[in-house]
């Protein structure tokens, strides 16, 4: 299969080389200002096997592929997609891995419908430079909607053969909802603290608004028809690796803009069509951002 990855970052880059090493056609999609600085070759380190392998690079999909891997940045979403000039047809399955929501909608109205094949990664898969990824926690775990089995699966098993837990499921709303309910209290806390979930977890302080915030997910989510357990995301963050920080983390810290309506955004948006309040979020949010406009002023 012939594979685009929009996006060779370490989620991104990940699948790629997992692929590649698997014997797929991988082509990275890298900005034309980086073209050609880029390696050739991805290379991965990570408890499941640390390898190079070549792969191809361009600065847009012109060609047809199986499948188009979105995994960018929602912050960089619009500016990626216009990357891609081939018509909708020439893709085969369009899989966007990126964190929140709103973008299923956005893509299936560029690509169609049934092309766009939702799905969710939980993955500690880092670039620590242009083509070398560094995976450094838990197995990944990808959930892709059902309406791509057919198409994916010749794909997902090669993941799957590397040590990727995979699984289709039918519900696309819980796949989404259910990654955000972990994901929106964790990177909005690690975030707004500049502190690792062990040490948010031991201060008395930064857990109370975790709890807050995993309970303002959980409230909203169930609003929303995805019921969520607070108890039971409280206690996959008290066995998470006490060193962990979010992606949003390591944003702010570099200067880069956070990705605050795509993770907290679905929050607000449903507690306000739902008709409650989510406190300890909108404290959350405006802590990041005034940290990321200090990060940006320095």
């Amino acid at each position: 299969m012939r594979h685009a990855i929009l996006g060779a970052g370490g989620v991104g880059g990940l699948v790629g080389a997992v692929s590649a090493r698997a014997g797929e056609s991988v082509v990275l999609i890298v900005r034309a200002e980086a073209l050609k600085s880029h390696p050739q070759e991805l290379s991965l380190e990570s408890p499941l096997g640390s390898f190079s392998v070549p792969v191809e690079c361009a600065s847009s999909v012109v060609a047809p592929f199986d499948v188009l891997w979105v995994t960018v940045k929602a912050t960089q979403l619009d500016a990626a997609l216009r990357s891609v000039v081939v018509e909708p047809n020439q893709l085969g399955a369009v899989v966007p891995l990126l964190n929140g929501i709103d973008h299923v909608a956005l893509l299936r109205e560029r690509f169609g419908h049934d092309r766009v094949v939702p799905a969710s990664i939980a993955v500690e898969a880092e670039r620590v430079a242009p083509g070398k990824i560094v995976d450094r926690g838990m197995s990944p775990r990808l959930t892709l909607s059902s309406i791509g089995e057919t198409r994916l699966a010749p794909a997902v098993e090669k993941l799957r053969q590397f040590g990727f837990t995979c699984q289709f499921s039918p519900d696309e709303k819980k796949i989404l909802w259910t990654k955000l309910g972990f994901l929106a209290p964790y990177a909005l806390t690690t975030t707004a603290a500049g502190l690792p979930i062990g040490e948010v977890n031991r201060d008395p302080a930064w857990r109370k608004r975790l709890e807050a915030a995993v309970g303002e997910v959980s409230a909203v989510g169930t609003a929303c028809g995805i019921p969520l357990d607070a108890s039971t995301i409280l206690t996959f963050f008290d066995k998470t690796s006490p060193g962990g920080r979010s992606s949003m983390q390591k944003d702010v810290a570099a200067g880069k803009p956070p990705e605050l309506d795509a993770i907290a955004g679905p929050v607000l948006r449903g507690a306000e069509e739902h008709g409650f309040e989510v406190p300890a979020t909108r404290e959350l949010v405006a802590m990041i951002r005034g940290k990321s406009a200090a990060a940006n002023r320095g």
